[in-house]
């Protein structure tokens, strides 16, 4: 080890590496850019996919009885409260939550939350 000044002027104990280790460590990190760059490349192929970006207001279940009493101005109830996340679907799972907002007359959903990728591989088995 050796003693070397931090920005304050302190001494602090500093582990010398051996050299070898240095260019190990120096060489994985130039063998992860490769590959970075590699994984890089094969994305670009899959960017412009075409995909189905949904989301939906609310849910509720009715009778046929009820859905034919419907007409203009009627309200139907949804199980979604106001303020409440809204979900929205990539392909029909879900993948994300958001909030409503109006952009230019719009709506439009702020994403909030992002489901980890794990959860939706979960999802799919």
């Amino acid at each position: 080890m050796a003693d070397m000044d931090d920005e304050y002027g302190a001494k602090v104990k500093v582990k010398e590496i051996p050299e070898e280790e240095g260019r190990a460590i120096s060489e994985k990190t130039e063998e992860e850019k490769r590959a970075l760059a590699q994984i890089s490349k094969e994305l670009d192929q899959y960017l412009d996919i075409p995909l189905t970006v949904s989301t939906e207001l609310g849910r509720t279940k009715t009778s046929v009885r009820e859905v034919l009493k419907y007409n203009p101005g009627t309200v139907i109830p949804l199980n979604k409260l106001v303020g409440e996340p809204m979900e929205i679907f990539i392909n029909g799972m879900l993948t994300a939550r958001g909030e409503v907002v109006v952009v230019n007359e719009r709506f439009g959903i702020r994403v909030t939350d992002v489901i980890d990728p794990m959860d939706l591989i979960r999802q799919q088995t």
